[in-house]
Formats: structure tokens, C-alpha cells, sequence
């Protein structure tokens, strides 16, 4: 019998006794240095500090993550193996996050049977957005956020203490997401400092992920700083921010992507940047994104736009259905963006946009937004039906049957399929998401 591995670890506040040493991060904090092997009392193990040998998370045991949790020195070699059906709690009383260094790696190996959960310490029917800090994996493929630096020597230090990230190895690994739900996390460490679901930052090629569910977070619900990272079978549901962001050169690819907003929060379905400080700094964002389900609240203010394209990024959208924002459906901001679309680096394919306002029209607008993706091959303004897109606890993403007319991307990353939206007759969110209101 294992009812002790359900019960909130709120009601589990057990330490355990760990050999450790001090030492310096580097960024005036220190830390304390844990060995690899794991003790728990009454199948309850307290991760806190750093890690720098392998460490192994199994099913019959849970886990807290107490404070900031980091995996790896940020030079040598460690990795975090999670087993299916794995829990682990974000400790709210000290804004527990876990971090993966550059050089560790995170080996998170769900199923759709027994997906991994990392969720609130607090009490189901008490958790709310941002009870604890979330993901925060930090790579070494380049990334743009110096300004004094070639793009390959640029390394920047993550929010809420997280440690640095971005260097020279686009195809670098940082492990593999694999069938895991995140919720609820999202810390407000400072003003203008709060935690993402996910953070990818400089993240490489290398790293899979595939099956990956971020729900209820307080801020963006995935953000990609740099990096070359793809991404499968991802939803983001409820975020109290962006639900996909990206910044600092981004050149990833993903497919099937849902994204479901509250209304009780929430501003756009994607938020888009290069460098806000400079535009045009390189490696420029440019992912490519397929077969995406993007879904507003029509009847909320804090639902904004679908797709915010601005600060210099490219992107290629294809195969997507964008339904419900309140504001508008896609809007492009910024010279060097516009820019993008004379030069190639931006488009819009096989795209149908279902909103009030389909786009928004600005006065700096260099070029017709409208005018600009109706010349796309197979876009159009029309419905787009989707079963039951606003139902916030038991949502079905699928149309009644396929939208016709998708066209495959060429890279080898993607499924050739030929329908529009993240759901064709094979519904894969069944059975591993789930949409907790609490």
C-alpha cells in the first residue's frame, strides 16, 4: 500500500541527512554541494543545493524540491534520470525550482500510461498559479544577448538566479522531456523576475522534447532564450502570461503545439522577439513551426493577440489554426520584422485565423499585415472548428474531423501529415494531460 506517496508534502515536512560542502556559484551565492545517491525517510526525499554526482528519481518514492535545486557544477558531466510515473513537488515556502547546468543533463523518461508530474506542494483544491518555480534548463547553443561578444562567446545568466547559459554547440543536449507535466509554477522571485514553466535557455538540437505539458503557470508558460532546441506534442494550458515566447535567437523547429487560454488570465498565445535591444542582433529567432492549435478566450480582456511577431524575429508558421484571442488574431511590430518578410524570413502558409479582429492595425505599420498573409499560399480568414476549445477542465483540441490542406515542412524534424492545427484523427493528448483548475 503506498498512500503515503499521495499525500501532500505539505504534510511531509521530513529532512533528510545529506554529507554536503560549501560551496561558491559564483554569483555571490552559496550553495551547498550534495552527493548523488538520494536519502528519503518514509518514501519522502528532500532535494535542496547542488548535485554534482548522477542521481536516479523512482516511482516509489516522491520528491520535494526544496529551494533552488541544481543539477550539475556547470562544467562537468551529471545527469538527472527520472522513471515514469516519478512526482515531484515544488516546495512553495521556499520557491523550490530545478535547474539543469550546462554540460548535466535531464533524462525525464514518461510514458503515456505513467507521465512525470512536477506540480505544487500545496494541497489539490489550494494550488494556484506560481506556488513554486519550475524548469529551468540551461544549454550551450548560442544565443544573441551580448551586444560586445561574437554570438558563439555569448553567455548570459538566467533569471531568478538560475546560472548562466549559451556558448558555441548548436547541436548540444541537455537530455530528454518526455512524456512531463508541469503545474502551477511560475515564482515571482522579484518585480520583472518571474519563472517560466519551462525555461529553455540556450538550449541545443541535441535535447528532446516530446510530449510536454505546462499548466497554470503565473508567467510564460515555455520560453526559449536562444538556443536551437525542437519541441513535439506540447501544451500549454492557462498560462497567467505568454503561453510561447521566444527572444535572444531562437532557431528551433516544433510541431504539434496547443495552446489553450484562461479567462481569468492570460495576454498572447505567442509572444515573439529577437533582441530588444537590437533588432537585428544574430543569430536572429527564426524557428519554424507546424501543425499549431492556438486558442484564445473570446470573451476575456486579458486574452490579447495570437501571435505577436516583433523585435527583429523571423518565422515560418504553417499548417495552423489561430481562434479566439480578443485583440486580434496575429500582429507584426517593428522595422526590422517587417523586414523579414521582403527578405524571406518571415511567412505565413496553410494558416486560418478565426477571431473578432484578425489582424491589428498599427500606424508604423510598413506593410499590410492582412494583405500580407492572405498572399500566403493557403491561408485564409474563415471558422475553424474545434470541438470543444473553451472548456477549461475537460477541453478536446480536435476538430469534428480534419481541416484539409496542410503541406509538409521539408526538414527532416517533421511529420508529414496534411492537415491544418496540432490534432488530425489521432488525438495524442489523451490519457497524460490533465487541466486542474487548483
Amino acid at each position: 500500500m503506498r498512500t503515503s506517496l499521495t499525500l501532500p508534502l505539505t504534510l511531509c515536512a521530513l529532512a533528510c541527512d545529506y554529507g554536503n560542502a560549501a560551496g561558491d556559484t559564483g554569483n555571490g551565492v552559496t550553495e551547498t554541494v550534495r552527493p548523488g545517491v538520494v536519502d528519503c525517510t518514509d518514501n519522502v526525499c528532500v532535494l535542496t543545493g547542488t548535485y554534482t554526482e548522477d542521481l536516479q528519481l523512482t516511482p516509489d518514492n516522491v520528491y520535494l524540491l526544496r529551494g533552488g535545486v541544481f543539477i550539475g557544477d556547470d562544467e562537468n558531466p551529471t545527469t538527472m534520470h527520472i522513471d515514469a510515473g516519478v512526482r515531484i513537488y515544488g516546495e512553495t515556502s521556499t520557491d523550490g525550482m530545478l535547474v539543469i547546468r550546462r554540460h548535466a543533463n535531464i533524462m525525464a523518461m514518461g510514458t503515456a500510461e505513467a507521465p512525470i508530474v512536477m506540480t505544487s506542494s500545496k494541497e489539490p483544491g489550494l494550488r494556484a498559479r506560481g506556488d513554486w518555480g519550475g524548469l529551468i534548463i540551461n544549454g550551450r547553443a548560442p544565443i544573441n544577448s551580448c551586444a560586445s561578444k561574437q554570438p558563439t562567446d555569448c553567455e548570459a545568466f538566467g533569471e531568478g538566479g538560475a546560472g548562466y547559459y549559451g556558448g558555441d554547440d548548436s547541436d548540444d543536449s541537455s537530455g530528454v522531456l518526455n512524456y512531463l507535466r508541469i503545474e502551477f509554477a511560475g515564482t515571482l522571485v522579484s518585480p520583472d523576475n518571474e519563472l517560466n514553466g519551462i525555461a529553455f535557455q540556450g538550449v541545443g538540437a541535441g535535447t528532446v522534447i516530446d510530449y510536454v505539458q505546462v499548466h497554470m503557470n503565473a508567467d510564460d508558460g515555455i520560453e526559449f532564450f536562444g538556443g536551437t532546441a525542437n519541441a513535439k506534442h506540447v501544451v500549454i494550458s492557462g498560462a497567467g502570461d505568454d503561453s510561447l515566447d521566444w527572444t535572444d535567437g531562437w532557431q528551433g523547429q516544433g510541431q504539434f503545439i496547443i495552446v489553450q487560454q484562461h479567462d481569468d488570465s492570460g495576454d498572447n498565445g505567442i509572444e515573439a522577439d529577437n533582441n530588444g535591444d537590437n533588432n537585428v542582433a544574430a543569430p536572429v529567432s527564426m524557428p519554424t513551426l507546424s501543425n499549431m492549435t492556438l486558442l484564445g478566450s473570446p470573451d476575456s480582456e486579458s486574452s490579447d493577440i495570437g501571435l505577436l511577431i516583433r523585435e527583429g524575429t523571423g518565422v515560418h508558421v504553417l499548417n495552423t489554426v489561430v481562434k479566439g484571442f480578443n485583440e486580434s488574431c496575429i500582429d507584426i511590430d517593428n522595422d526590422a520584422t517587417f523586414a523579414n518578410i521582403s527578405g524571406g524570413d518571415l511567412s505565413f502558409s496553410h494558416t486560418v485565423v478565426d477571431c473578432g479582429t484578425s489582424f491589428q492595425v498599427d500606424e508604423d505599420d510598413v506593410t499590410d499585415v492582412g494583405a500580407f498573409f492572405l498572399s500566403g499560399e493557403g491561408n485564409f480568414v474563415g471558422a475553424a472548428d474545434v470541438i470543444d476549445p473553451y472548456n477549461l477542465t475537460e477541453p478536446n483540441f480536435a476538430p469534428s474531423a480534419p481541416i484539409q490542406g496542410g503541406v509538409a515542412p521539408e526538414a527532416e524534424f517533421f511529420d508529414a501529415v496534411d492537415y491544418l492545427g496540432a490534432i488530425g484523427s489521432d488525438d495524442w493528448t489523451v490519457g497524460w494531460t490533465d487541466y486542474p483548475a487548483n
